[in-house]
């Protein structure tokens, strides 16, 4: 009996010494765990320098701005304020499969700046957003690779299309311009615009509502396509003959097209197009990576020469404002001062050749600008004037993006 108290005692005492060294040493390792956890948090601030609002502007941020080690799909984005989870989007750039960037669009007042806080959570980003920026290869249209956003479409056309022309099999396409589908809605029309139109129950050339393809591009550059100038003329690629997505999410599309080596008399061009469009925004991201010249022209066709051009030098910007069916329809490309060399008026009576260039300088065989359009039965621009406001503001944001700091 004495044996059996005595290990009993023993018991209790272990059992004593378990909670006190144990026990303790479990929930220390919860407080570090939770620790580590809000350590792996960020506050950043971002900043506005202008005195207007501003909304629809992507920041990007990347592991070396923020000091972290986990991989960026372990994050979400708070607003500090209210804690509303901010909509955000993952980029993996070049295909390896990790993710160098995650986007978000922060709302601002003028002269101003917001926190933000860049939360980690181990479980991995789980929140799904709707694909508010879309872009895709579409071979059951021959071979157009088509994007959009809330506010704007836009396709051009791949080697399938320019072989039907070179052979002369009906409906086909030869062009490297950028033809433009105009939306009336905010959401995505361009699978169901090409499924009505390729199953027979209707036509992206009508409109029902949401919009349609009213838009000419022939061989023309149509609303940003490149061309060089050599001994007065001007010479263009010929159709994309490969291309690659990179990103389509509720942020940012973005996707690369390549093209043949061609010819500007003597000079022979090789050139990669990278294509992006914001959600927001009226203007795709052009960045050009071209070798075997020093300077390239981005054109907006002119169409019937009945139209307005509008060439403000000082903020970098061409717009082409003109009457369109029973409309009014403005396009414009805008170039960062760096790349800007000035612009043309080139005007010529052969078919769909007439343009008005923006002129860029290559810099390390790269240019890049933005193109893009405003339909008045959109309802955003209802003259000339509005849109170019527009195009002005936008320039303002380029020329002074938000500082992103963190706290």
């Amino acid at each position: 009996m004495g044996q059996n108290n005595s290990y009993r005692g023993n018991l209790n005492t272990l059992h004593n010494l378990y909670k006190r060294r144990v026990l303790p040493l479990s929930i220390l390792c919860i407080v570090m765990a939770c620790s580590n956890k809000l350590g792996n948090n960020k506050t950043i601030v971002i900043k506005n320098q202008l005195k207007n609002d501003r909304s629809f502007e992507t920041v990007a941020l990347n592991k070396e701005l923020l000091s972290i080690t986990q991989p960026l799909e372990y994050f979400y984005i708070l607003d500090a304020e209210t804690n509303e989870i901010q909509v955000s989007q993952l980029i993996d750039e070049d295909g390896d499969g990790v993710y160098e960037s995650l986007l978000f669009q922060p709302k601002i007042s003028g002269f101003s700046e917001k926190e933000y806080e860049v939360v980690f959570d181990s479980n991995g980003n789980s929140n799904k957003w709707d694909m508010r920026c879309y872009s895709r290869f579409v071979p059951e249209r021959t071979d157009d690779y088509a994007w959009e956003n809330n506010k704007v479409a836009f396709r051009t056309f791949g080697p399938s299309a320019q072989k039907m022309v070179e052979q002369g099999i009906p409906g086909g396409t030869l062009t490297s311009g950028i033809d433009a589908w105009l939306k009336k809605v905010e959401y995505p029309i361009i699978d169901k615009w090409y499924e009505e139109t390729l199953s027979g129950k209707g036509s992206y050339h009508k409109d029902t509502g949401e919009g349609l393809d009213n838009f000419h591009v022939g061989a023309s550059r149509g609303v940003g396509g490149v061309a060089i100038k050599e001994n007065g003329s001007y010479h263009f690629s010929k159709n994309f003959v490969s291309w690659k997505t990179i990103s389509n999410g509720p942020i940012r599309t973005s996707f690369e097209l390549t093209y043949d080596d061609w010819y500007a008399e003597d000079k022979v061009i090789r050139e990669t197009q990278r294509i992006s469009l914001d959600y927001g925004s009226n203007l795709a991201k052009y960045e050009i990576l071209i070798h075997g010249t020093d300077r390239i022209s981005a054109g907006l066709t002119l169409h019937e020469n009945d139209g307005f051009v509008t060439a403000n030098a000082v903020k970098g910007y061409l717009s082409y404002w003109q009457p369109h069916e029973d409309s009014e329809l403005g396009m414009a490309i805008v170039i960062p001062k760096v790349y800007y060399e000035g612009y043309e008026i080139y005007e010529t009576k052969e078919t769909d050749l007439s343009n008005v260039y923006g002129h860029l300088k290559v810099i390390d065989n790269r240019v890049v600008y933005y193109a893009g359009f405003g339909w008045k039965e959109s309802g955003q621009f209802k003259i000339r004037n509005d849109w170019e406001n527009y195009l002005s503001a936008f320039v303002e944001k380029i020329s002074t993006p938000l500082v992103v700091e963190v706290k």
